[in-house]
């Protein structure tokens, strides 16, 4: 398995982690806000609803919502997403 490095990355705290320093989940967008997304060639051109996915990262592919890219991405590993893709058509 690859590694990512992410020591350039900038990391936040949910608004909702409290300020005593325990334990919190840290989030960053940073990966994707350079990503180029595309969308199925499978997809219709009336706007419907689709899955977005993008190439830009080595090793992982983001997937996200086309009619709500703002709402977040899913992440998977290149290997877990082409499996998941053979299974689809088989």
């Amino acid at each position: 398995m690859r590694s990512i490095d992410l020591s350039s990355v900038s990391w936040r705290k949910s608004s909702y982690s409290n300020t005593d320093g325990g334990n919190c989940l840290e989030v960053s967008d940073d990966l994707l806000s350079t990503a180029a997304w595309r969308k199925s060639s499978y997809s219709n051109t009336d706007g419907g609803q689709c899955l977005e996915v993008s190439d830009s990262i080595p090793s992982l592919v983001p997937v996200r919502d086309s009619k709500d890219p703002s709402a977040g991405s899913l992440l998977f590993a290149a290997d877990s997403w082409a499996a998941f893709l053979v299974g689809i058509k088989s």
